[in-house]
């Protein structure tokens, strides 16, 4: 991953047994069905943006990306948040991707 968060690189270095624990939970959940990796690193995106988490929304904008999904495939899946989550959730979450750079 070409970016971590401050926070989480601190999280990282704090509790290391914690973060490799979270690690090996976090790929099993990844792998626990039949998604691909593109449609996984999308569906991460719209819970994020469901959560209205900015972190969450840049960080998986950020890996989407750097996978090759594209900046409008991002986007669209920002606009697809609309009628689930409203237009304030919606709006915040294509001015975070905005920010995103591109891989």
């Amino acid at each position: 991953m070409s970016y971590l968060p401050r926070p989480y690189t601190r999280f990282r270095k704090e509790h290391p047994k914690l973060d490799e624990a979270y690690e090996k939970f976090s790929l099993a959940c990844h792998e626990a069905g039949p998604l691909d990796e593109r449609t996984r690193r999308l569906v991460k995106l719209g819970i994020a943006i469901g959560a209205g988490s900015e972190g969450a929304v840049k960080s998986h904008a950020r890996r989407a990306m750097e996978m090759g999904v594209s900046r409008e495939e991002v986007r669209h899946a920002c606009l697809l948040a609309l009628t689930t989550v409203g237009f304030p959730a919606m709006i915040a979450a294509l001015e975070w991707m905005e920010e995103v750079p591109t891989p």
